[in-house]
């Protein structure tokens, strides 16, 4: 239920996400976005020292944080866009997620030791400074000049349109999808799976960690080769589906821990290809509509994967609902290689 707080504002306020990042100053928006989100967090640290805090306060954090969210993803993905030459646009993303999943490898497990050694009201505190880092960050860069865009052409239905007369920008939406409901189990039910290896819940920081250890690895391996051939695309998946349906079902905490290692290389690598691709599919004015439209698909969505991975967990158990989230990255992994199978035949058959 925290996860579907957390998110599903990406999916509700999207008609008005995109355009604003493509209307206003992305470079003010996100400022505007990480000064709340410290304000935020750092009420409910005060609250929690208070021993104020219940679960609907968190709740309502939660929500807060996802209106954040929703506003900041489109503005900071379309942002990188003015940031380098369009040349080296999917290595930036690649490196913008290397960042990402940097945090997500050392933050939980640092998480991890701040809430056993000072307590979850300090956890929260430190969370709430670290919004300051990009506040500075984005404070010192400056990114190229665009052209205002003006409200009656920022409609979503523009970015609509473009997905129903380029079918591959769909197909990159789709995969943004399977590897959101993947990834959903790690970031939801860790405790869970802590507890299911016979460990305490603080030790799912190790896990988020693990995860995001492999997806650093993928970041630095394809440095400059990011966006790759499908056939790649299936082989990342597979490395994503099958790792995690392997951490699923093996029972040795540090063999599950290096499965999720490699399952953390195939997310980041098919993420950011898929990303990539529909950063590099789109004009420059369009660019904000399509990252909301990406923010739906690996986040606005994830309400959705985190109530069917919770009920799934409930009905059978936290490892069986990882290997159905798994399954939507193992079917595109196996979709793609038979679309690639039937062109070759296609090809063969012309050429000749």
């Amino acid at each position: 239920m925290l996860a579907f707080s957390n998110f599903v504002p990406v999916l509700l306020l999207v008609p008005w996400t995109g355009s604003a990042a493509d209307r206003f100053d992305r470079r003010r928006l996100l400022l505007v976005t990480q000064i709340a989100a410290t304000a935020l967090t750092a009420a409910l640290a005060a609250l929690t020292w208070a021993g104020l805090t219940r679960v609907w306060v968190v709740m309502l954090c939660g929500v807060g944080l996802g209106v954040v969210t929703a506003f900041a993803t489109p503005a900071a993905f379309s942002l990188i866009g003015g940031l380098v030459p369009r040349e080296e646009l999917g290595t930036a993303v690649g490196l913008n997620s290397m960042t990402y999943n940097l945090a997500r490898a050392v933050g939980p497990a640092l998480g991890a030791v701040a809430v056993s050694t000072l307590g979850v009201a300090a956890a929260f505190a430190i969370n709430s400074v670290s919004y300051l880092a990009l506040v500075v960050g984005v404070a010192v860069v400056h990114p190229a000049a665009r052209p205002p865009v003006a409200r009656a052409d920022s409609r979503l239905r523009d970015s609509l349109h473009l997905l129903r007369v380029r079918p591959a920008l769909v197909a990159s939406l789709l995969i943004v999808t399977a590897v959101g409901f993947a990834s959903d189990p790690i970031n939801t039910e860790a405790p869970a799976f802590a507890h299911a290896f016979g460990r305490p819940d603080w030790y799912a920081g190790f896990i988020i960690g693990a995860f995001g250890a492999g997806a650093v690895a993928a970041a630095f391996v394809l440095a400059g080769r990011v966006v790759g051939s499908r056939r790649r695309m299936a082989t990342t998946l597979t490395l994503l589906g099958g790792g995690l349906v392997a951490f699923c079902l093996v029972q040795q905490f540090p063999v599950a821990l290096a499965v999720l290692v490699v399952a953390g290389f195939g997310y980041l690598a098919s993420n950011t290809s898929a990303t990539s691709r529909l950063q590099l599919g789109v004009e420059e004015d369009l660019r904000g509509r399509m990252m909301a439209l990406w923010s739906v698909a690996f986040l606005g969505l994830r309400p959705v994967a985190s109530l069917i991975d919770g009920a799934l967990a409930e009905a059978f158990g936290v490892r069986a609902a990882g290997i159905v989230l798994a399954l939507p990255a193992l079917l595109g992994a196996a979709a793609i290689l038979v679309l690639e199978r039937r062109r070759s035949s296609y090809s063969a058959i012309t050429d000749y």
